[in-house]
């Protein structure tokens, strides 16, 4: 069986288009838009997404979240805040964010600042988790360097003991919010002229933009 030359493999993209005409003037739109259209397609983990942030001594790293809610104010998830990530966004409030839609040939991304959501608004989402999940946030120490796949259980179990039902939120453990500053849809398109339109935000405005492919 001959395998495939990764320098060979490519795709002609061609579902659809993405012009400056029926794309929405406010980003959120055209986001809220295409989200439901990844959902309704019941693409798999359609609300899972690449987080990027860079560490203060200027090293990138990426890793997959799950985005929780979103309105005008930003986009948020929640993760544990002594994480590497959490560690990289104390140090240097910025990061990016992308969903990649393969099977509708989209990609959106963001940029902009991130903050810490209210803790009234992390206890509420915290308290809506299934209970193993709940101890599970006081069982990981995210990030760092754990003994073995036992010591997490036997961590997962002695909290579990300790707090039975009703698990606090861990103080190291919320929601974070990135407030966007730029947006970038980007629609696969035939003989690689894909369409690319970018949302900068300009004295309280949105400002769209066509991008080379």
């Amino acid at each position: 069986m001959n395998t495939p030359s990764l320098a060979d493999m490519r795709k002609n993209y061609q579902q659809a288009e993405l012009l400056e005409s029926n794309a929405a003037a406010d980003p959120l739109q055209q986001f809220t838009l295409w989200l439901d259209q990844a959902l309704k397609a019941e693409i798999p983990e359609a609300n899972a997404m690449t987080l990027a942030t860079v560490s203060s001594n200027l090293r990138p790293s990426t890793r997959v979240v799950l985005i929780k809610g979103y309105d005008e104010q930003g986009i948020v998830w929640f993760t544990n805040y002594d994480s590497r990530k959490g560690r990289d966004l104390a140090g240097n409030p910025f990061a990016a964010l992308q969903f990649h839609w393969v099977e509708l040939e989209r990609v959106v991304r963001i940029e902009g600042r991130v903050e810490k959501i209210s803790s009234a608004d992390s206890d509420t989402y915290y308290h809506s988790r299934p209970l193993a999940s709940r101890i599970g946030a006081w069982a990981s120490p995210q990030s760092q360097v754990i003994d073995s796949r036992q010591w997490l259980e036997t961590s997962s179990n002695k909290f579990a003991v300790q707090y039975a039902q009703q698990p606090p939120r861990p103080p190291h453990w919320g929601g974070y919010r990135l407030v966007p500053e730029q947006w970038e849809f980007w629609q696969g398109g035939s003989d690689r002229l894909h369409d690319r339109l970018q949302y900068q935000l300009s004295n309280g405005q949105w400002m769209m933009k066509r991008l080379a492919p």
